[in-house]
């Protein structure tokens, strides 16, 4: 324990937000540069010495936390980012990302504000990287054995670097033109500059992993003739397709799904594109979905010059406390008040939409909402609340419904999925076809960052027994594992 009266000596303090009027102006990351290395000593004496830490139990990777917040506290940088990779690979994308269940977990939550977790994991790997105290750690020796990892999210990128680093021979499989997977074109610039991402390949491709980027398994590849190409084969394709509104109106022009809409931007800020061809300058924009994609699409659209930005929610709102029904250490929903929300627009809860009505060349203009409420668990409409508000772009940020089948990858491998949808797999991540394993929401549906880093290297260690009979490497969550609640 760093300081014993840390916790009673230090409040929560956390980064430093650049000012609304500056960053809405371009696509950096919203906090301010260095403003954490000043305070992060101190927050992290806030870690008490408290006998059973539960953080462990909230993060599924399992990280080391009390660990590297005593190396922070000394500013013992490299032996803080020694015990962070030794359950993580890629510390800044949950650093930055993860809506932080360890945070929800911490002890000191009980009754005062937890440890702010990622903020000091975030000081710890920026530091590394500064320090050069993450260099590439390329296998002793070669087994001779191949493995393909179709998709180049968190899972597919953990599993690639562990099973690279056990000595086998790995090719990574991505449809789009750049690897990241959603982190590259599904998180906006804002909350992640896309350069972590760079030069985690970076180091990859050092340790000896190989990327194979436009190719679309089963489109461009038959499924089959990559299972003929390689020993074994890891699908972290995602949970890609998105929730639709099967609404009147659904068809105009300017209703988009989210994932239709963010990574536009992405291109523009990667060079490829001037202009986005869907774009929120000087429109009224309505965001469908309260959760994280949907402000990503609030962010999004103030960035572009958007004349307002509305954000709907079926759900009502959630308390600013946890209730007697989400208690510690559980996950807790709670009004959460993003980087995107600060910087405006306005959030309607409990309200379901209706149908979109359209101007005579076929554009959104309007949509038509009303109030709900909810019986049994379903929600239901009040009579006389209807109304409409303007709305000449849309997106829908209502979740993801599981893998892409379109591109006939599931049905030519002849995988068997389970009654969600899900690609089905054992307790070693292997589905029914030997050799084909699956991890992250391929396999899980849809989830956060750190469950498909620790499902990514949960599978590796699954494959790597598969193909040498035993395996070192670890695995923190099982298949059938799931978040903590109650």
């Amino acid at each position: 324990m760093a300081d014993p009266k840390g916790f009673l000596n230090h409040g929560r303090e956390v980064a430093e937000t650049r000012p609304v009027g500056e960053r809405v102006h371009d696509w950096n990351e919203v906090y301010v540069p260095g403003s954490l290395l000043p305070i992060v000593s101190e927050q992290a004496s806030r870690c008490m010495d408290c006998g059973i830490p539960f953080c462990h139990n909230g993060c599924p990777l399992g990280n080391l936390i009390p660990e590297w917040n005593d190396y922070a506290y000394r500013g013992d940088w490299q032996a803080a980012s020694e015990r962070l990779h030794a359950t993580n690979n890629f510390p800044e994308f949950t650093g930055r990302l993860c809506p932080a269940p360890c945070e929800s977990a911490c002890v000191l939550g009980i009754n005062q504000q937890p440890v702010t977790i990622k903020n000091v994991e975030v000081s710890i790997i920026d530091q590394a990287w500064e320090g050069g105290g993450v260099a590439p750690r390329a296998p002793e020796r070669l087994s001779g054995k191949t493995v393909a990892v179709i998709g180049s999210g968190p899972a597919g990128l953990a599993a690639a670097q562990q099973l690279t680093r056990a000595g086998h021979t790995v090719a990574v499989y991505e449809r789009a033109d750049r690897i990241g997977g959603l982190l590259r074109y599904g998180i906006p610039e804002f909350k992640m500059e896309k350069r972590h991402i760079n030069r985690r390949i970076e180091q990859m491709r050092a340790e000896g992993t190989k990327f194979r980027t436009g190719v679309e398994i089963g489109r461009d590849m038959e499924a089959t003739s990559l299972r003929k190409r390689y020993d074994a084969v890891v699908i972290a394709a995602g949970a890609t397709v998105s929730r639709d509104l099967p609404v009147p109106g659904r068809e105009l022009n300017g209703v988009h799904f989210a994932m239709e809409y963010l990574p536009l931007s992405n291109k523009v800020q990667e060079g490829d594109l001037v202009q986005p061809p869907i774009t929120a300058e000087g429109k009224h924009v309505v965001v469908i979905g309260g959760g994280d994609t949907g402000a990503d699409c609030v962010g999004t659209a103030h960035r572009q010059g958007a004349a307002s930005v509305t954000q709907l929610e079926i759900m009502p709102r959630p308390g600013e406390e946890r209730s007697d029904g989400q208690p510690w250490p559980t996950f807790p929903l709670l009004y959460k008040v993003t980087s995107a929300h600060e910087e405006g627009g306005e959030r309607v809860y409990s309200v379901s939409t209706t149908h979109f009505e359209g101007d005579g060349d076929g554009n959104v203009q309007w949509l038509h909402l009303t109030e709900v409420e909810f019986a049994d668990g379903r929600p239901v409409p009040k009579p006389g609340t209807e109304r409409r508000i303007p709305a000449q772009l849309v997106t829908l940020a209502m979740g993801f419904t599981g893998t892409d089948r379109s591109n006939g990858l599931v049905e030519q491998f002849g995988l068997d999925v389970d009654e969600r949808g899900n690609i089905a797999r054992d307790a070693d991540f292997q589905t029914n076809v030997p050799g084909v394993f699956v991890a992250g929401d391929a396999g899980r549906g849809q989830s956060l960052i750190v469950w498909a880093i620790a499902e990514g290297r949960s599978a590796a260690r699954g494959v790597d027994r598969f193909l040498t009979g035993a395996s070192d490497l670890p695995a923190p969550v099982h298949p059938t594992d799931r978040a903590l609640t109650v």
